[in-house]
């Protein structure tokens, strides 16, 4: 299976220190799922790679084939995923404003009918998890479920160094351990929603939005 990391930090927050530290909870995630999910196709989504637009237009608002290649790219991958683990820092008890800005560019049949993995972090003892609970939401309303289990990292810079190590290398599994309670239900969920995706295909049992908001709409009569 394939699953779509998204490091969803663009904040150079230096003072204080370390700036982005998302990147080593990510490169921590990342080991993690290498090791211990070696048979999944595993690849990671930077937002620095899409800087935001003063006012950005969304990759289905696009004449069909006519987007930017690099929205086309992630569209396509998106499309190809089987689930997708968002790794999010929390400002003002909210998710990554970058994180939201970059998925918001697609829709949600992109995302529907597979499961997703929050991930938060923090400097302060909290661990990201009320950008956690709002992330539920969001998430949910692109179609891809959050799994139950969720990862907290507290004062992340004490845990990781920059490379993504554990700072206490006897911790590490304990740490990976902790991860994997969130990502084997990850995988599990993943892969029924394949094996039923190829024997009934959602997207024609029902339809998707895709031009008018009227299509949400309950029906208007009398």
């Amino acid at each position: 299976m394939k699953f779509l990391v998204f490091l969803g930090t663009a904040r150079d927050s230096t003072p204080p220190k370390p700036a982005r530290l998302g990147v080593r909870v990510t490169e921590a995630v990342l080991e993690c799922l290498k090791t211990r999910y070696a048979d999944h196709k595993i690849e990671l989504v930077d937002v620095l790679d899409f800087p935001p637009e003063a006012v950005f237009k969304p990759h289905f608002a696009y004449p069909r084939n006519k987007a930017p290649s690099d929205l086309n790219q992630l569209a396509e991958k998106i499309e190809s995923a089987d689930g997708f683990v968002m790794v999010s820092p929390e400002y003002n008890h909210s998710m990554s404003p970058a994180l939201a800005n970059l998925l918001n560019h697609f829709g949600s049949s992109l995302f529907s009918y597979k499961p997703s993995a929050i991930i938060t972090y923090s400097a302060g003892q909290w661990g990201g998890m009320r950008a956690a609970v709002g992330m539920r939401t969001f998430l949910s309303e692109l179609g891809c479920l959050p799994v139950s289990a969720m990862i907290h990292v507290p004062k992340a810079q004490e845990i990781f160094t920059a490379e993504g190590s554990v700072q206490i290398q006897e911790d590490q599994e304990a740490w990976f351990d902790y991860f994997c309670r969130t990502f084997s239900q990850l995988s599990w969920w993943a892969q029924a929603a394949k094996e039923y995706r190829a024997e009934v295909d959602p997207h024609k049992l029902i339809k998707d939005f895709k031009t008018d908001p009227s299509e949400r709409n309950v029906p208007s009569g009398g």
